[in-house]
């Protein structure tokens, strides 16, 4: 065992290796998780092959990974950091990728979004009713995954899931509340609050992963709280990230609208904690959103008043989120690449 003492500069050195990291997780995990969609109703498989970017409409295959696969790498480096081996963690993988698939497909409806990667979303493709029931039976394949893996471990696996699920539930509840929130007084959303809806909302499932994965390799429940701990950091900063780029972020780089989430009036990290500075910039700018004022002039008074260094501090501290957790030694690098490479994405 050894520790893992994580810094920015060791996680910007090191972070360089995860899309290999990455693709070797895919790679171990995607035949289970093929095999466990294939399990589903041939419609529904569809829907959900779909979503994954394995097939088209219709059922023609595509060539598409499903995205980065970051919670799924989770799991299976949580199994490795109990010093299991990979194979161990695949269920946890499989569990994970199919949750947050799920997650997705609702978020997108609940959003009104009518694209992800590049192509028309599983709702807009197929109806809203069928695309509900998508992500019904994902989630039933998920749950039914862990429950198959032998006790205790399995148990223990599923009221995991089980928790996680009800705190994604409440971060995606609050989040839609935070819309109708105004900007300024005592009822404004504080960085705080922000951080609690970003820690359910998208930590939850994350630091589930690394533990679920951790549990099914045997690990004690110290080494799986920690890597739940660690895994709920990294959701917090993975969420400040996207708030800064779709504030500050370049358009060329992330195919929105520069200050796109100012127009959208989007509660985001950066602008909350701005209007909880003491600087003269921060009334300025709650002035300035509540008459909906110019989104290039709120960015500039939001960085002034010091929202956008909040949000990276807030990013560092994910990268230091594991100090002193005792890890094997072979997972250390690579969790440590992971963790660099999901926080400082296009920063």
């Amino acid at each position: 065992m050894t520790t893992l003492g994580t810094t920015v500069r060791e996680a910007t050195a090191t972070r360089s290796r995860a899309p290999q990291i990455l693709a070797r997780c895919r790679a171990l995990v995607r035949p289970a998780l093929m095999e466990a969609v294939g399990r589903s109703h041939p419609w529904v498989g569809e829907m959900a092959g779909y979503s994954f970017g394995w097939c088209g409409v219709g059922g023609a295959p595509a060539a598409g990974s499903g995205g980065k696969g970051v919670r799924q790498a989770l799991a299976v480096l949580g199994a490795e950091a109990a010093g299991a081996p990979a194979r161990a963690g695949v269920p946890a993988a499989v569990a994970v990728e199919l949750v947050h698939a799920f997650s997705l497909l609702h978020d997108d409806i609940m959003d009104g979004d009518p694209t992800r990667r590049g192509r028309a979303t599983v709702w807009k493709a197929y109806g809203t009713g069928p695309a509900v029931l998508a992500g019904d039976a994902l989630f039933a394949l998920a749950v039914e995954t862990l429950a198959l893996q032998p006790p205790p471990a399995g148990a223990d696996a599923v009221r995991l899931l089980s928790g996680a699920l009800g705190d994604l539930v409440r971060g995606q509840a609050d989040d839609l509340l935070f819309a109708a929130r105004p900007w300024s007084g005592p009822e404004r959303v504080r960085p705080d609050a922000y951080r609690a809806m970003a820690e359910g909302k998208t930590g939850a499932l994350l630091g589930c992963a690394a533990a679920l994965g951790a549990v099914l390799a045997g690990a004690s429940p110290a080494a799986a709280a920690a890597l739940d701990r660690a895994g709920r950091h990294l959701g917090v900063a993975f969420q400040v990230v996207d708030d800064v780029l779709g504030i500050w972020g370049d358009p060329s780089v992330t195919g929105k609208p520069v200050h796109g989430d100012l127009r959208e009036r989007k509660k985001t990290f950066p602008v909350l904690a701005a209007l909880d500075s003491p600087a003269p910039a921060a009334r300025r700018l709650a002035v300035l959103l509540e008459r909906d004022g110019d989104p290039g002039e709120a960015a500039a008074l939001a960085e002034a008043a010091g929202g956008r260094a909040a949000a990276l501090a807030e990013v560092a501290a994910a990268e230091s989120a594991l100090a002193d957790a005792p890890l094997a030694a072979g997972a250390v690098g690579d969790l440590r690449s992971l963790i660099g490479f999901a926080v400082r994405r296009d920063l």
